[in-house]
């Protein structure tokens, strides 16, 4: 279903954790790049599993054929079997956005406790170590996509486990000591600040293709669904759901009584401000993310209400009824009282007719006008066969 109208709220980005404030926006940006997010993870979890094991071949330089170098290696290979495991649960898991996330964190604080223990056990080499330790730390910024927080919670206590190895174990002290940490610090600083300007950046193109698609399905009066959204997507997918799990489906159509009127007495900003007081109604008395409201017309609205039976949409249109009359438009300290009428059609795909839904449209329009023709303000109803 496409989303909710835009407002600042939902595009707007948390500064420090570099997310949507609206949690339904994050989740649905998040699912968007979720493809994207996985080849990514799939490339790197290989060059990780793969730099791991090559550099096996440092070890038995470095250190010869002792048992230390049977720890070393089989803390490599440990690295890499726990990224091929988190390799293998993302693919089995590729819609679950929780399960890539957790995959991520597990191959950083592996990748990274693997680094430390290598070090720990190569105590001599610690000015090289750091080299290591930078390129360990951009890894985790930049090229394993994880949330942002994670990142710096893991990058950091790494960065602190690994100056204190270099303290207690390796042949560095003083001022060689104090510029390794500096060092090390500023990669976290400059890594952190170029992971937040792409997160930063892919949300804010993100919104901008939410507006962009808003802007092409949604009737910018009211924020309602348009005309051109309903026929080339929406009455399909409802209708193709309704028929595969045999649900019935209920659409309303309703019309503005004597809007000509509301027009010719108190302007078209008086006629715009009753057609977004009606659409306000009738978007806050439907089911959000279920229901649809649709601008049909000039003053037209049909409703679309997935797995709702006759009896459930006359109660909805009745209940629109009664409180539109009973509620009049307020518009430059003047009150505008407006009336509607509604037509209800109504398909069961568990016992109707194959072709029963073929003119649902067509159907409650021709109730509305029923309803308009004897008298307006009023509710007619029909169960399609």
């Amino acid at each position: 279903m496409p989303p909710h109208p835009v407002s600042s709220r939902t595009i707007k980005v948390a500064p420090l954790k570099c997310e949507f404030c609206d949690a339904t926006t994050e989740n649905d940006f998040l699912r968007h790049h979720l493809a994207t997010t996985q080849a990514q993870l799939r490339v790197t979890f290989l060059f990780c599993a793969l730099f791991y094991l090559c550099f096996a071949v440092t070890d038995l330089i470095w250190v010869g054929y002792e048992l230390k170098t049977c720890l070393l290696v089989g803390a490599r290979i440990a690295v890499a079997a726990t990224v091929l495991a988190c390799l293998a649960l993302v693919k089995r898991r590729p819609d679950a956005i929780p399960i890539t996330r957790l995959a991520a964190t597990i191959v950083e604080v592996a990748g990274a406790a693997g680094f430390l223990l290598i070090a720990a056990l190569r105590p001599s080499e610690f000015s090289l170590h750091a080299i290591s330790m930078s390129i360990v730390i951009i890894v985790i910024y930049i090229y394993i996509p994880n949330r942002l927080l994670y990142a710096v919670a893991i990058a950091a206590a790494a960065t602190a486990l690994f100056i204190a190895l270099a303290w207690a174990l390796g042949d560095v002290h003083g001022m060689q000591l104090g510029t390794m940490a500096a060092l090390l610090t500023l990669c976290n600083v400059f890594c952190y600040v170029a992971a937040r300007r792409y997160e930063i950046l892919s949300r804010e193109e993100y919104s901008a293709q939410m507006v962009l698609k808003n802007l092409s399905v949604r009737d910018p009066l009211t924020g309602c669904y348009n005309r051109r959204h309903l026929h080339e997507q929406l009455l399909e997918t409802e209708i193709s759901r309704a028929q595969r799990y045999k649900l019935s489906l209920t659409v309303i159509m309703s019309d503005l009584d004597h809007f000509k009127a509301v027009n010719d007495t108190y302007g078209h900003y008086g006629g715009d401000a009753v057609l977004q007081r009606f659409a306000v109604l009738l978007q806050s008395m439907t089911r959000d993310s279920i229901d649809s409201v649709v601008r049909y017309g000039g003053e037209e609205f049909l409703l679309i209400l997935p797995e709702t039976d006759l009896a459930g949409g006359e109660l909805l249109a009745e209940r629109l009824r009664q409180t539109l009359a009973a509620m009049p438009v307020e518009h430059a300290g003047q009150q505008i009282a407006v009336t509607a009428s509604f037509g209800v059609a109504s398909v069961d795909f568990a016992a109707s007719a194959p072709n029963a839904h073929v003119n649902m449209i067509a159907a409650a329009d021709d109730l509305l006008y029923a309803a308009k023709n004897s008298g307006r303000n009023r509710v007619c109803a029909q169960q399609l066969v």
